[in-house]
């Protein structure tokens, strides 16, 4: 049984039924908090850098998440994050800014005009336990992709390619790794000599059965699930679901024009031999998923 809905209260608003948009890295989760920071009366923040820092200490050791005072954390970082006065802006990261239309140091929205809050920052999904326990009320927006797609977009990112490197499975880390996809110590030495596809393969996989959890833990009024390649193809349809789900108005404009890599472009991001090891170590999910 949760913990009753604590009271918080962001520039003289309640926060309530807070938006969370989650995913597997390179899924979309900017592309729909960007929708919902253009529409009105919502405050969407995307990887925010204090939040970041927040997200990546739960997501890679679970155990300070599980701590006593780990929802209040979250909850006071976010609180911060949403909090809006001048300059407020010039923190974040540049798709938060595009997004928000900003081109000084902010803020992007009017306090006057808040009525909803949310977050979208990169790999939220990771702390979702800890992110309903601070948010009983949360109402959850996940993203699915084709994990091949995923993979593709991974290697090409520096970001993506700095969580591969071998020093980040240390003695002292914890398992299972849920962040890294990596289930026991026992599997430590096959990670690091794992090429960066099939850790991306493995982080995407994980990433997929988190969102799968999810869907068994929560009802159907407090968790919507949306298909990446939906949002390229039908953003107006995707727009109507997501207002009817959170019943109030949303941006379709948002979704219109939006830089994003379309469907199947592994089939020439990925090298052969990189293409058949993600498609061994995500078959299962994949076929689950219907991408196979």
């Amino acid at each position: 049984m949760r913990p009753p809905t604590h009271i918080l209260v962001v520039n003289g608003v309640k926060v309530r039924q807070p938006v969370f948009v989650v995913a597997a890295p390179h899924s979309g989760a900017d592309l729909l908090g960007r929708a919902l920071k253009r529409s009105p009366g919502f405050h969407m923040t995307i990887g925010r850098a204090p939040v970041a820092r927040v997200v990546y200490a739960f997501a890679r050791r679970p155990s300070i998440a599980r701590r006593d005072g780990a929802p209040t954390v979250i909850r006071d970082v976010l609180a911060e994050a949403w909090h809006v006065v001048p300059g407020a802006c010039s923190e974040c990261t540049a798709i938060c800014r595009e997004a928000g239309r900003v081109t000084g140091g902010g803020p992007c929205v009017s306090a006057a005009d808040l009525i909803r809050f949310g977050d979208a920052s990169p790999d939220l999904l990771f702390s979702s336990p800890v992110l309903l326990q601070a948010f009983p009320d949360a109402r959850i927006i996940q993203i699915v992709r084709d994990g091949r797609d995923v993979v593709a977009d991974m290697l090409g990112d520096p970001a993506s390619l700095a969580w591969f490197k071998p020093h980040m499975l240390t003695e002292d880390s914890e398992f299972p790794n849920p962040f890294l996809g990596v289930r026991s110590a026992e599997h430590r030495d096959k990670w690091t000599a794992m090429p960066p596809a099939g850790k991306g393969a493995l982080r995407w996989r994980s990433a997929v059965r988190l969102s799968a959890a999810l869907r068994q833990e929560l009802p159907g009024e407090q968790l919507l699930t949306l298909r990446y390649e939906d949002l390229l193809d039908s953003p107006g349809s995707v727009s109507k679901a997501v207002a009817e789900f959170l019943e109030t108005k949303v941006s379709t404009i948002g979704m219109y024009g939006a830089s994003a890599t379309k469907p199947g472009r592994w089939r020439k991001a990925l090298a052969a031999a990189d293409a058949e090891l993600v498609e061994k170590v995500c078959r299962e999910e994949l076929t689950r998923l219907g991408y196979l």
